[in-house]
């Protein structure tokens, strides 16, 4: 058994691509089943295998009873799987407005990423969740996730997880990223920050 948070996510595409360069496959060899209690399932040895994602892999008592088998990196290497996206109808009549949110945004995503502001940030983070500051030293660290300071998406990762997503089952058809991308809202954004 393999638990995922949501059947398609990128951990859950990441583990299956995983899974199939080592000749498993999905309903032949292991079954998967959705759900948010990671380390209880893990624990009560309802499953086998568990997505590790940031906060929730720092835990110590979920470093008791596991071990990292790979990393996403490893299994699939450089991924964009998380972008906004917009109809161009909405973008055109919007676009005003969707440049002054770009360039809130990439203000906003430049503050948390500068070094100094860490430690503001650990405590921000802790107030939302309610959890000790101390417990989001990693946060916009390079132990953390990498995030683009100009917020200019991968667009050739992310065609590679698209064709990788398809070729898993999750969607029926192709899609060329580099014919729908659109960057220029963000890098007019980005010019104003200049």
């Amino acid at each position: 058994m393999i638990g995922t948070n949501a059947a398609g996510s990128a951990v859950d595409v990441a583990t299956r691509a995983m899974l199939r360069k080592f000749g498993l496959e999905d309903k032949r060899d292991y079954t998967v089943v959705e759900f948010p209690t990671m380390r209880a399932m893990l624990a009560e040895k309802k499953v086998d295998l568990i997505p590790g994602v940031l906060p929730f892999s720092l835990d110590p008592e979920l470093r008791k009873i596991a071990r990292a088998l790979y990393t996403q990196r490893e299994a699939i290497g450089v991924t964009e799987m998380i972008v906004w996206t917009a109809r161009k109808p909405f973008l055109d009549k919007n676009r005003a407005a969707m440049v002054d949110f770009m360039e809130d945004t990439l203000r906003i995503v430049q503050w948390y990423l500068d070094p100094k502001n860490q430690k503001e940030a650990a405590e921000i983070a802790a107030r939302v969740t309610k959890q000790p500051a101390e417990r989001f030293s990693w946060l916009f660290t390079d132990k953390d996730y990498y995030r683009d300071p100009n917020m200019i998406p991968d667009l050739a990762a992310l065609q590679k997880n698209l064709d990788m997503t398809k070729d898993l089952g999750f969607m029926r058809a192709n899609l060329d990223v580099k014919k729908h991308a659109d960057l220029s809202i963000v890098e007019e954004a980005a010019k104003r920050l200049k």
